[in-house]
């Protein structure tokens, strides 16, 4: 079993990729790593990992400022390219990480890979803390700015699919982001899609506000890239203003000096909570044909591993396998009511 890991993809690349690759193996015995990047410089880094860590030289960095389709014609040489090629052409490949251009990424998917049949789009599925115990993703957070109802059914199907299996559920609560929760309410994009929502194979509650999705009373909210992207950013802001003005209010007074020694466990609890980065750092590229998991460019060590662990799991369970069947039973309920 191998995954393709970009070495020169994200801000803190090639260091912490490597480092994140090394947790990894040191986890998973039966795992094999191929590197892709500056065959020099990677050499001098995993030493005592030579038998498990295969290298492939690429001289080339696909950069944020690039334009994703024109470097991945271009930029052949590229880390992330050659990531891409491996995973295509090589059965014993299961998938790639990375954490470069997230325009790249999804650009290279689509023209290397390739979608599952009948997906319209991939989606990027990132995973979010709610205020009671469970997490819930949104789909997509950015991947396809502009999109159409079929789309958000197609997302609304591979989310469920991808939560059914990260958390073990069964009947995930599916909803649609919206500006009101009233089912005539939204623009025509949202009507048509929660028409086609309420008659799919899924467990949909209806229409939820932007407010509602980390209560807990929702698994899947399913948004078009612009509105799951400003959702995404918005809460991650929100997250570290608040964390940023506890922190200064603590520090500002003599006795919450003293309190926070005695709640040091909790504040901490806290910390590890919500701290978006920390905990869900991968994102599978939900449609492709094979396993594509994008990390947050900014990610470090432990997030490149759990995003190793991640990629493991999805293939074990056989998530591309559950988004065919669930693609299967909807074309038969509609094929039922036609």
């Amino acid at each position: 079993m191998k995954i393709v890991v970009d070495a020169f993809g994200g801000d803190n690349a090639p260091e912490e990729i490597v480092e994140g690759v090394k947790l990894a193996l040191n986890k998973i015995k039966n795992l094999e790593i191929i590197l892709c990047g500056n065959e020099e410089m990677l050499r001098n880094m995993i030493v005592g990992y030579e038998s498990r860590i295969e290298i492939i030289n690429a001289d080339e960095i696909i950069k944020n400022e690039d334009h994703p389709t024109l470097a991945i014609r271009q930029k052949k040489n590229s880390s992330l390219v050659k990531a891409f090629d491996a995973l295509k052409e090589r059965e014993d490949v299961i998938g790639l990480v990375s954490a470069g251009s997230t325009g790249a990424i999804l650009a290279g998917a689509i023209m290397k890979i390739g979608r599952i049949k009948g997906i319209s789009r991939p989606a990027l599925a990132p995973i979010l803390p709610t205020k009671k115990e469970s997490d819930v993703i949104i789909i997509d957070s950015g991947a396809n700015v502009d999109c159409k109802p079929i789309n958000l059914l197609h997302f609304a199907l591979m989310g469920s699919a991808y939560y059914s299996i990260i958390y073990n559920c069964d009947n995930p609560k599916v909803a649609l982001l919206n500006n009101g929760s009233e089912e005539g309410k939204g623009n025509e994009l949202t009507k048509e899609t929660y028409s086609l929502l309420k008659n799919a194979p899924i467990n949909f509650i209806g229409n939820k506000e932007g407010g509602d999705f980390m209560t807990g009373e929702v698994d899947v909210m399913v948004a078009d890239g612009f509105a799951g992207n400003a959702l995404l950013k918005g809460t991650e802001g929100a997250v570290m203003a608040v964390m940023s003005i506890l922190k200064h209010s603590i520090k500002s007074h003599f006795w919450s000096k003293i309190g926070y020694l005695f709640m040091k466990k909790t504040f901490k609890d806290i910390k590890n909570r919500v701290d978006i980065l920390s905990k869900h750092a991968g994102s599978p590229l939900l449609g492709c044909k094979k396993l594509v998991v994008k990390n947050h460019g900014s990610c470090k060590r432990n997030n490149i591993c759990s995003s190793i662990e991640q990629t493991v799991v999805l293939n074990e369970k056989k998530l591309i396998n559950k988004i065919e069947s669930a693609l299967l039973n909807l074309n038969l309920e509609i094929s039922n009511e036609d």
